[in-house]
Protein backbone atom coordinates (compact mmCIF):
# COMPACT_ATOMS: atom_id res chain seq x y z
CA UNK A 1 0.00 0.00 0.00
CA UNK A 2 1.30 3.44 -0.89
CA UNK A 3 1.43 6.21 1.74
CA UNK A 4 3.01 9.61 2.27
CA UNK A 5 5.25 9.48 5.30
CA UNK A 6 8.01 11.10 7.31
CA UNK A 7 10.59 8.36 7.70
CA UNK A 8 13.95 9.47 9.06
CA UNK A 9 13.44 13.12 10.00
CA UNK A 10 10.83 15.84 10.46
CA UNK A 11 10.29 18.60 7.90
CA UNK A 12 8.21 19.07 4.78
CA UNK A 13 11.11 18.18 2.49
CA UNK A 14 11.18 14.75 4.15
CA UNK A 15 7.52 13.96 3.43
CA UNK A 16 7.80 11.36 0.67
CA UNK A 17 5.94 8.42 -0.86
CA UNK A 18 6.47 5.08 0.84
CA UNK A 19 5.15 1.54 1.08
CA UNK A 20 3.28 0.03 4.01
CA UNK A 21 1.63 -3.33 4.52
CA UNK A 22 -2.04 -3.10 3.50
CA UNK A 23 -4.53 -3.43 6.38
CA UNK A 24 -6.09 -6.87 6.86
CA UNK A 25 -9.74 -7.56 6.14
CA UNK A 26 -11.93 -6.06 8.87
CA UNK A 27 -12.53 -8.06 11.98
CA UNK A 28 -15.51 -7.93 14.30
CA UNK A 29 -17.01 -4.40 14.40
CA UNK A 30 -14.34 -3.01 12.07
CA UNK A 31 -14.58 -1.29 8.69
CA UNK A 32 -12.05 -0.99 5.88
CA UNK A 33 -12.01 2.44 4.23
CA UNK A 34 -10.54 3.43 0.86
CA UNK A 35 -9.32 6.95 1.53
CA UNK A 36 -10.38 9.40 -1.19
CA UNK A 37 -9.68 12.90 0.15
CA UNK A 38 -7.86 14.88 2.83
CA UNK A 39 -7.98 18.44 4.09
CA UNK A 40 -5.12 20.43 5.56
CA UNK A 41 -5.10 22.16 8.93
CA UNK A 42 -2.42 24.46 10.34
CA UNK A 43 -1.84 21.69 12.86
CA UNK A 44 -0.53 19.51 10.02
CA UNK A 45 2.03 22.15 9.05
CA UNK A 46 3.29 22.37 12.64
CA UNK A 47 3.20 18.59 13.10
CA UNK A 48 5.25 17.86 9.98
CA UNK A 49 7.88 20.31 11.24
CA UNK A 50 8.10 18.38 14.52
CA UNK A 51 6.51 21.22 16.46
CA UNK A 52 4.39 19.09 18.80
CA UNK A 53 7.27 17.35 20.56
CA UNK A 54 6.37 14.00 22.08
CA UNK A 55 2.71 14.55 21.20
CA UNK A 56 3.70 14.28 17.56
CA UNK A 57 4.58 10.63 18.02
CA UNK A 58 7.58 8.82 16.61
CA UNK A 59 8.95 8.40 13.11
CA UNK A 60 8.08 6.95 10.69
CA UNK A 61 4.71 8.73 10.66
CA UNK A 62 1.91 9.33 8.17
CA UNK A 63 0.73 12.95 8.73
CA UNK A 64 -2.55 14.86 8.20
CA UNK A 65 -5.48 14.36 10.54
CA UNK A 66 -8.57 14.99 8.40
CA UNK A 67 -9.85 12.83 5.59
CA UNK A 68 -12.76 10.87 4.20
CA UNK A 69 -13.26 7.78 2.13
CA UNK A 70 -15.53 4.96 1.04
CA UNK A 71 -16.25 1.87 3.09
CA UNK A 72 -15.09 -1.10 1.00
CA UNK A 73 -15.58 -3.92 3.53
CA UNK A 74 -17.27 -4.43 6.88
CA UNK A 75 -16.61 -6.98 9.58
CA UNK A 76 -18.96 -9.13 11.57
CA UNK A 77 -21.53 -7.35 13.77
CA UNK A 78 -21.12 -3.95 12.06
CA UNK A 79 -24.60 -2.45 12.32
CA UNK A 80 -24.37 1.28 11.57
CA UNK A 81 -22.31 1.31 8.36
CA UNK A 82 -22.43 -0.40 4.97
CA UNK A 83 -20.19 -0.85 1.95
CA UNK A 84 -20.06 2.35 -0.17
CA UNK A 85 -20.87 4.67 2.75
CA UNK A 86 -18.71 7.81 2.79
CA UNK A 87 -17.18 8.18 6.25
CA UNK A 88 -14.83 10.49 8.15
CA UNK A 89 -12.44 9.11 10.74
CA UNK A 90 -12.89 10.88 14.06
CA UNK A 91 -9.81 13.08 14.65
CA UNK A 92 -9.31 11.88 18.24
CA UNK A 93 -10.02 8.17 17.85
CA UNK A 94 -10.43 7.45 21.57
CA UNK A 95 -12.55 10.54 22.37
CA UNK A 96 -16.04 9.19 21.94
CA UNK A 97 -18.00 11.29 24.45
CA UNK A 98 -17.58 13.45 27.52
CA UNK A 99 -14.71 15.71 28.48
CA UNK A 100 -11.20 15.85 27.05
CA UNK A 101 -8.94 13.49 29.00
CA UNK A 102 -5.20 13.75 29.79
CA UNK A 103 -4.38 10.97 27.32
CA UNK A 104 -6.83 11.88 24.53
CA UNK A 105 -3.93 13.15 22.44
CA UNK A 106 -2.58 9.60 22.14
CA UNK A 107 -5.49 8.76 19.82
CA UNK A 108 -5.18 11.78 17.53
CA UNK A 109 -4.65 11.09 13.84
CA UNK A 110 -1.77 12.68 11.95
CA UNK A 111 0.35 12.61 15.12
CA UNK A 112 0.37 10.91 17.67
CA UNK A 113 -1.15 8.18 15.44
CA UNK A 114 -0.69 7.75 11.69
CA UNK A 115 -2.87 10.08 9.63
CA UNK A 116 -4.94 9.85 6.47
CA UNK A 117 -2.34 10.11 3.69
CA UNK A 118 -2.66 6.44 2.82
CA UNK A 119 -4.66 4.37 0.36
CA UNK A 120 -6.69 2.32 2.84
CA UNK A 121 -7.29 2.44 6.59
CA UNK A 122 -8.87 0.04 9.05
CA UNK A 123 -11.05 1.49 11.83
CA UNK A 124 -13.28 0.29 14.64
CA UNK A 125 -16.87 1.00 13.62
CA UNK A 126 -17.27 3.46 16.49
CA UNK A 127 -14.28 5.58 15.36
CA UNK A 128 -15.78 6.89 12.10
CA UNK A 129 -18.78 9.08 11.30
CA UNK A 130 -20.95 8.60 8.24
CA UNK A 131 -21.06 11.73 6.10
CA UNK A 132 -24.29 13.54 5.28
CA UNK A 133 -25.71 12.10 2.06
CA UNK A 134 -25.32 15.33 0.04
CA UNK A 135 -21.57 15.57 0.69
CA UNK A 136 -18.79 14.30 -1.55
CA UNK A 137 -15.74 12.68 0.00
CA UNK A 138 -13.69 15.87 -0.39
CA UNK A 139 -16.43 17.93 1.25
CA UNK A 140 -16.67 15.44 4.12
CA UNK A 141 -12.88 15.56 4.55
CA UNK A 142 -13.09 19.23 5.58
CA UNK A 143 -15.15 18.47 8.69
CA UNK A 144 -13.29 16.47 11.40
CA UNK A 145 -11.10 19.27 12.84
CA UNK A 146 -12.05 22.65 11.39
CA UNK A 147 -15.81 22.27 11.36
CA UNK A 148 -15.98 20.46 14.70
CA UNK A 149 -13.74 23.09 16.32
CA UNK A 150 -16.08 25.85 15.12
CA UNK A 151 -19.13 23.87 16.24
CA UNK A 152 -17.65 23.20 19.69
CA UNK A 153 -16.71 26.86 20.17
CA UNK A 154 -20.23 28.03 19.36
CA UNK A 155 -22.08 25.41 21.38
CA UNK A 156 -19.78 25.75 24.41
CA UNK A 157 -20.33 29.53 24.39
CA UNK A 158 -24.10 29.04 24.25
CA UNK A 159 -24.61 30.87 20.95
CA UNK A 160 -28.30 31.21 20.13
CA UNK A 161 -30.66 33.36 18.04
CA UNK A 162 -29.77 37.00 18.61
CA UNK A 163 -26.19 36.34 19.74
CA UNK A 164 -23.29 38.16 18.09
CA UNK A 165 -20.00 36.48 17.23
CA UNK A 166 -16.79 37.80 15.71
CA UNK A 167 -14.55 35.44 13.78
CA UNK A 168 -11.10 36.18 12.43
CA UNK A 169 -9.89 35.52 8.91
CA UNK A 170 -11.37 33.40 6.16
CA UNK A 171 -9.75 30.01 6.74
CA UNK A 172 -11.64 26.81 7.40
CA UNK A 173 -12.55 27.27 11.09
CA UNK A 174 -13.63 30.86 10.57
CA UNK A 175 -15.91 30.13 7.62
CA UNK A 176 -17.46 27.15 9.39
CA UNK A 177 -18.11 29.43 12.39
CA UNK A 178 -19.81 31.86 10.01
CA UNK A 179 -21.97 29.14 8.45
CA UNK A 180 -22.97 27.51 11.74
CA UNK A 181 -23.62 30.83 13.50
CA UNK A 182 -26.05 31.85 10.76
CA UNK A 183 -27.83 28.51 11.20
CA UNK A 184 -28.08 29.32 14.92
CA UNK A 185 -29.66 32.70 14.13
CA UNK A 186 -26.66 34.73 15.28
CA UNK A 187 -25.16 37.92 13.89
CA UNK A 188 -21.65 37.49 12.46
CA UNK A 189 -18.80 39.99 12.19
CA UNK A 190 -15.73 38.78 10.27
CA UNK A 191 -12.27 40.31 9.93
CA UNK A 192 -9.67 39.98 7.18
CA UNK A 193 -6.93 41.99 5.51
CA UNK A 194 -8.46 41.33 2.07
CA UNK A 195 -11.46 43.27 0.79
CA UNK A 196 -12.01 40.56 -1.84
CA UNK A 197 -12.21 37.86 0.84
CA UNK A 198 -14.54 40.05 2.92
CA UNK A 199 -16.79 40.42 -0.11
CA UNK A 200 -16.95 36.65 -0.45
CA UNK A 201 -17.69 36.34 3.28
CA UNK A 202 -20.63 38.71 2.91
CA UNK A 203 -21.93 36.54 0.10
CA UNK A 204 -21.84 33.61 2.53
CA UNK A 205 -23.95 35.54 5.04
CA UNK A 206 -21.60 37.66 7.14
CA UNK A 207 -23.57 40.62 8.53
CA UNK A 208 -20.60 42.97 8.96
CA UNK A 209 -16.97 42.93 7.87
CA UNK A 210 -13.83 44.71 9.06
CA UNK A 211 -10.55 45.06 7.19
CA UNK A 212 -7.98 45.04 9.98
CA UNK A 213 -5.37 46.62 7.72
CA UNK A 214 -7.42 49.78 7.32
CA UNK A 215 -8.88 49.46 10.86
CA UNK A 216 -5.89 48.40 13.01
CA UNK A 217 -7.91 49.03 16.18
CA UNK A 218 -10.58 46.69 14.81
CA UNK A 219 -11.90 45.85 18.25
CA UNK A 220 -13.29 49.41 18.59
CA UNK A 221 -15.12 49.15 15.28
CA UNK A 222 -16.42 45.71 16.28
CA UNK A 223 -17.89 47.08 19.53
CA UNK A 224 -19.55 49.90 17.60
CA UNK A 225 -21.12 47.40 15.22
CA UNK A 226 -22.33 45.13 18.03
CA UNK A 227 -23.98 47.95 19.94
CA UNK A 228 -25.05 47.82 23.60
CA UNK A 229 -25.55 44.05 23.71
CA UNK A 230 -21.90 43.47 22.75
CA UNK A 231 -20.07 40.53 21.22
CA UNK A 232 -20.84 37.22 22.89
CA UNK A 233 -18.03 35.20 21.33
CA UNK A 234 -14.74 36.02 19.63
CA UNK A 235 -13.10 33.23 17.64
CA UNK A 236 -9.42 33.94 18.39
CA UNK A 237 -7.65 32.53 15.36
CA UNK A 238 -5.11 35.18 14.40
CA UNK A 239 -2.80 35.64 17.38
CA UNK A 240 -4.44 38.92 18.43
CA UNK A 241 -5.56 37.95 21.91
CA UNK A 242 -5.34 41.44 23.43
CA UNK A 243 -7.61 42.84 20.71
CA UNK A 244 -10.03 39.94 21.17
CA UNK A 245 -10.27 40.52 24.92
CA UNK A 246 -11.02 44.18 24.32
CA UNK A 247 -13.64 43.31 21.70
CA UNK A 248 -15.74 40.80 23.65
CA UNK A 249 -18.52 41.90 26.00
CA UNK A 250 -18.49 41.56 29.79
CA UNK A 251 -18.87 37.86 30.68
CA UNK A 252 -18.33 36.98 27.02
CA UNK A 253 -16.14 34.18 25.68
CA UNK A 254 -12.90 34.27 23.72
CA UNK A 255 -12.43 30.87 22.07
CA UNK A 256 -8.69 30.16 21.90
CA UNK A 257 -8.05 28.24 18.69
CA UNK A 258 -5.14 29.63 16.67
CA UNK A 259 -1.55 29.85 17.87
CA UNK A 260 -0.29 31.63 14.78
CA UNK A 261 1.78 34.09 16.83
CA UNK A 262 3.48 31.31 18.76
CA UNK A 263 2.80 29.42 22.01
CA UNK A 264 3.03 32.44 24.36
CA UNK A 265 1.02 35.65 24.65
CA UNK A 266 0.90 38.80 26.75
CA UNK A 267 -2.66 39.53 27.81
CA UNK A 268 -4.44 42.25 29.80
CA UNK A 269 -5.34 40.14 32.83
CA UNK A 270 -6.99 43.12 34.48
CA UNK A 271 -9.67 43.17 31.80
CA UNK A 272 -10.12 39.42 31.92
CA UNK A 273 -10.74 39.52 35.66
CA UNK A 274 -12.71 42.74 36.07
CA UNK A 275 -14.92 42.10 33.03
CA UNK A 276 -15.32 38.38 33.87
CA UNK A 277 -14.18 37.26 30.42
CA UNK A 278 -13.96 33.56 29.75
CA UNK A 279 -10.91 32.26 27.85
CA UNK A 280 -11.88 28.86 26.43
CA UNK A 281 -9.41 26.59 24.69
CA UNK A 282 -11.00 24.53 21.92
CA UNK A 283 -9.60 21.31 20.48
CA UNK A 284 -12.10 19.80 18.02
CA UNK A 285 -14.47 17.60 20.06
CA UNK A 286 -15.63 14.05 20.79
CA UNK A 287 -17.30 11.76 18.28
CA UNK A 288 -20.70 12.41 19.89
CA UNK A 289 -20.38 16.13 19.06
CA UNK A 290 -19.17 15.26 15.54
CA UNK A 291 -22.34 13.21 15.00
CA UNK A 292 -24.52 16.05 16.31
CA UNK A 293 -22.76 18.49 14.02
CA UNK A 294 -23.15 16.14 11.05
CA UNK A 295 -26.90 16.03 11.66
CA UNK A 296 -26.97 19.83 11.46
CA UNK A 297 -24.89 19.74 8.27
CA UNK A 298 -27.39 17.26 6.83
CA UNK A 299 -30.47 19.19 7.96
CA UNK A 300 -29.29 22.51 6.51
CA UNK A 301 -27.52 20.91 3.52
CA UNK A 302 -24.41 22.91 4.41
CA UNK A 303 -21.71 23.01 1.74
CA UNK A 304 -18.13 23.41 2.98
CA UNK A 305 -15.98 26.06 1.29
CA UNK A 306 -12.77 24.57 -0.08
CA UNK A 307 -10.21 24.55 -2.87
CA UNK A 308 -8.57 21.53 -4.46
CA UNK A 309 -4.80 21.80 -4.24
CA UNK A 310 -3.88 18.41 -5.65
CA UNK A 311 -5.22 15.23 -7.24
CA UNK A 312 -2.60 12.89 -5.83
CA UNK A 313 -1.22 11.97 -2.44
CA UNK A 314 2.16 13.11 -3.69
CA UNK A 315 0.75 16.66 -3.85
CA UNK A 316 0.53 16.68 -0.04
CA UNK A 317 3.79 18.59 0.62
CA UNK A 318 2.76 21.52 -1.59
CA UNK A 319 -0.76 21.55 -0.11
CA UNK A 320 0.61 21.62 3.44
CA UNK A 321 3.02 24.42 2.50
CA UNK A 322 0.12 26.49 1.15
CA UNK A 323 -1.61 26.80 4.49
CA UNK A 324 1.31 28.77 5.96
CA UNK A 325 0.96 31.37 3.18
CA UNK A 326 -2.59 32.28 4.34
CA UNK A 327 -3.80 32.98 0.80
CA UNK A 328 -6.61 30.43 0.80
CA UNK A 329 -10.34 30.94 1.35
CA UNK A 330 -11.87 28.07 3.31
CA UNK A 331 -10.19 24.68 3.37
CA UNK A 332 -7.21 23.39 1.36
CA UNK A 333 -7.94 19.87 0.11
CA UNK A 334 -6.48 16.92 -1.71
CA UNK A 335 -8.76 14.66 -3.76
CA UNK A 336 -6.88 11.50 -4.61
CA UNK A 337 -9.34 8.64 -4.93
CA UNK A 338 -7.54 5.32 -4.89
CA UNK A 339 -4.39 6.36 -6.74
CA UNK A 340 -1.23 8.30 -5.95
Amino acid sequence: MRVMELKSDWGLKNLTAGERRAPPLPGRREVLVEMQAASINFRDYVMVAGGYGRRGGKLPMVPVSDGAGRVVAVGQDVSTLAVNDIVCPNFAQTWIDGALQPDTWKGMLGGYCDGVLQETMLFPEHCVVRAASHLSAVEAATLPCAALTAWSALTTAGIKPGSTILTQGTGGVSLFALQFAKQFGAKVIITSSSDEKLKRARELGADETINYRTEPAWEKRAREIAGPSGIDLVMELAGTLTHSIKAVREEGTVAMIGVLDGPSATIPLGQVVTRAIRLQGVTAGPKRAFEQMMRAVDLHKLRPIYQISGRSLTDAPSAIAQIAKAKHFGKICLEFGSSL
